[in-house]
């Protein structure tokens, strides 16, 4: 299964990237994703379910250690239907 995650951290600051957003790009850009597209006003990336889950894991535990007072995100599955997704699980 492939997810696509979409962010952002808050709060926000036009002058210089807050610590918790250079933090989230950091974890974004070093884990084992596809498709990485960071910005100023969100973010997004691309990968397998399990590569996905880890780094939001880890996105929220360090954005917020950081000092972000929200994390705002959204996953997608992107590439298949759920039906296709459970009947795989059910194979294993």
């Amino acid at each position: 299964m492939r997810l696509r995650v979409e962010f952002t951290t808050e709060p926000f600051d036009l002058e210089e990237a807050p610590a918790h957003a250079v933090v989230a790009r950091e974890v974004i850009q070093s884990a084992e994703l596809d498709a990485v597209d960071v910005g100023p006003f969100g973010n997004t990336a691309e990968g397998g379910a399990d590569a996905v889950l880890t780094a939001v894991d880890a996105l929220l535990r360090k954005s917020l250690a950081a000092g972000a007072t929200r994390v705002s995100l959204q996953v997608n599955v992107i590439g298949g239907s759920r039906e296709s997704v459970e009947s795989k699980e059910g194979e294993k």
